[in-house]
């Protein structure tokens, strides 16, 4: 008899047909009506969760929860393993991300318990699926990556394929497409042979996307047609919205707007057919590009709303307070196993301990009983004591070595930081000094020559280089400073700073360091400093950190403006100035971008609030700028600002 978790497994990954799943269920519920609670019943009320799994998540998800509570009145750990896995996928389905982690947390610490391997793999690779959902790639692909290693070790080819493609899935968000069309082209490889419906469609669609986000849109079409070819023989209600909504991305790519249009508003209604929220907010937001094309008011207002409502329903505030929550849950539930294996070292060290000073006891006794062996037994302690000192010196090297090796992992992170800063100055430094090479050689060429005139332009452009040469060096011995300057633990006190310089400091950080991790990005930075200011008592780590946000911010406001914009439409602009006013410094800080909604105005400074996507933002940099400026430093920072237009951050200090 196949175990729980493989009879559910297959009812996930394929789909029956209508009619023998209505009779199938129709027999299920009568059973139901009079079946005792015994673990027939919890297997008779997976059945009915089971079925209606892709039709009607909430049925399946009240069928679950019953099928688990039973479970554990009858200690029923396999059915429970089920019945929370079960509803955990229900939950992911409505978009409830952070009970459905909850679920399948609680499934995996019941597979470890149990032994069940298979079943530890089922639930890590979930839990991986719900990351990705909640655009937590990293996260979801270490427990993808760590659900894999157990299905290559348990030979199970159904489940390695279905976990290979999701690893795909992973890679293709997180822009890494190569990588996505190995594991993609790995999965369709290991699945071939199995002849399996609905992991074929998976796979299949999951290869065009990959081939579509590299720009090979025909290529794409075929396999997304593919893909709804088996979805239509199979009887699949769940797939094909997510496959029209690609295929209307591919076709609005190629220009066939009509045939883009077709196509997202079958994505919308399947996905509606199907419950599956996901699904309905892509088709949404295509939808609303569409529309903006042709000028469709109303549909783009009708769109918006479904959108932004899915959007509050799957990632709203509350969605993400819950989440947190959970995750601290699980924090300090790996704080409580971890408290427990420490007490249970400490208590197998104190009976080691014990045992020797028993053993210590012993020899002392029978020092005494025997008087004729005491040279002996002096001889054995002697021995004894060496092989402890022995030990103990041991363990004090061991130490020291270890604080050597901290010491040098924190050099190590210090020094790759200071080289990746001064790379580009010392680029500079290495080019120049190669074209001083060849100017030389053509400097002697020229002399030899008796070309006076041209051995002298020469000589100024080697001039030229080494002073730029000895520009840049400067600028890296610069950048070092600068960087063991903000490395040291800041006191606390206020100190006269250079406001200017901080500003221009950290404008210039927050560029680069923009530009380092998104190569695409690139905005205008203007500054305009009041030169009369001089110093101001300021906590300067507290003051850069507030700069530095702001800063950020309008370049993230600017990018995000203009990767809504056709290109030439749009000149990102990012303005920094400072000013005296009155015996007070203002430092203001100007973006051209979207402006902020009056709207939410009233709660930009509020703790955990943000309007960047889900995995981009805390909602803490205003909330914590505010305290160090009001609270900090007794100053005041405002904000004006016009929808469309962009908006401007204004900090106020005191200069004393």
């Amino acid at each position: 008899m196949k175990p729980a978790y493989i009879v559910w497994l297959f009812t996930i990954l394929m789909v029956s047909t209508v009619v023998g799943y209505s009779q199938q269920t129709k027999n299920t519920g009568e059973l139901l009506e009079n079946s005792p609670a015994d673990t027939n019943r919890v297997k008779q009320l997976l059945k009915l969760a089971n079925f209606y799994y892709f039709s009607k998540p909430d049925s399946c998800l009240a069928f679950a929860k019953e099928a688990a509570e039973l479970s554990r009145k009858l200690n029923f750990t396999s059915g429970e393993f089920e019945a929370l896995t079960t509803a955990g996928e229900a939950f992911r389905f409505l978009g409830e991300f952070p009970q459905a982690l909850d679920m399948q947390f609680k499934a995996l610490q019941l597979s470890r318990d149990m032994g069940d391997k298979n079943g530890e793999a089922a639930s890590l690779g979930f839990i991986g699926l719900i990351y990705l959902e909640l655009n937590e790639y990293r996260e979801g692909l270490n427990y993808l990556h760590q659900a894999n290693k157990i299905f290559e070790s348990l030979s199970n080819p159904v489940m390695n394929a279905f976990n290979l493609s999701n690893i795909g899935n992973a890679y293709e968000r997180m822009n890494m497409l190569d990588s996505a069309l190995f594991f993609q082209q790995h999965a369709r490889a290991k699945s071939e042979e199995l002849n399996h419906g609905n992991l074929k469609i998976l796979i299949l669609t999951r290869l065009g996307i990959a081939l579509a986000r590299l720009g090979k849109h025909e290529q794409a079409l075929q396999y997304y047609r593919d893909a709804l070819q088996n979805a239509s023989l199979i009887g699949d209600k769940v797939n094909p919205s997510r496959i029209h909504n690609w295929i209307a991305k591919s076709y609005l790519a190629i220009n066939r707007e009509d045939s883009s249009m077709y196509h997202a508003r079958l994505s919308f209604v399947k996905g509606q057919q199907s419950s599956q929220k996901l699904h309905i907010l892509e088709a949404s937001d295509l939808l609303v590009n569409l529309f903006r094309k042709k000028n469709m008011p109303d549909s783009i207002i009708y769109y918006q709303a479904v959108s932004a409502a899915l959007k509050d329903s799957l990632y709203g505030p509350e969605k993400f307070k819950q989440l947190q929550l959970l995750m601290l849950s699980q924090q300090q539930q790996q704080q409580a196993i971890q408290q427990e294996q420490q007490q249970y070292k400490n208590k197998t060290r104190l009976l080691a301990l014990v045992g020797l000073l028993a053993m210590f006891l012993l020899i002392a006794i029978l020092l005494l009983r025997n008087v004729r062996q005491k040279q002996k037994a002096n001889t054995l302690l002697n021995h004894q004591k060496n092989e402890i000192e022995d030990t103990l010196s041991k363990l004090k090297s061991t130490q020291s070595q270890l604080i050597q090796s901290e010491k040098m992992a924190s050099l190590g992170e210090l020094t790759a930081g200071i080289a990746h800063e001064i790379q580009n100055p010392l680029n500079f430094v290495n080019n120049f000094s190669e074209v001083n090479k060849e100017l030389v050689d053509e400097l002697q060429q020229e002399l030899k020559a008796g070309k006076i005139d041209e051995a002298v332009a020469i000589s100024n452009d080697i001039k030229e280089n080494e002073e730029k040469i000895n520009h840049h060096g400067k600028r890296a011995d610069a950048i070092v400073k600068g960087m063991l300057q903000h490395s040291r633990t800041g006191s606390g006190q206020k100190e006269p700073i250079d406001i200017n310089a901080l500003a221009d400091e950290y404008l210039r950080l927050a560029y680069h360091g923009l530009r380092a991790k998104d190569k695409s990005f690139n905005a205008t930075f203007k500054t305009d400093f009041d030169q009369s200011i001089g110093k101001i008592n300021v906590i300067s780590q507290e003051i850069g950190r507030v700069i530095l946000n702001l800063i950020t911010n309008a370049f993230y406001a600017v990018n995000e403006k203009n990767n809504h914009l056709a290109a030439h439409q749009y000149e990102p602009n990012v303005n920094l100035s400072t000013k005296k006013i009155n015996g007070k410094v203002e430092v203001k800080v100007r973006d051209n971008g979207n402006g902020i909604p009056q709207k939410i105005m009233d709660k930009i400074f509020q703790p955990f609030f943000t309007t960047k996507p889900t995995g981009q933002g805390t909602g803490l940099g205003l909330s914590l700028s505010y305290d160090i400026i009001t609270k900090g430093h007794g100053g005041e920072l405002k904000v004006e600002t016009k929808e469309g237009e962009g908006s401007t951050f204004i900090i106020i200090l005191p200069e004393k």
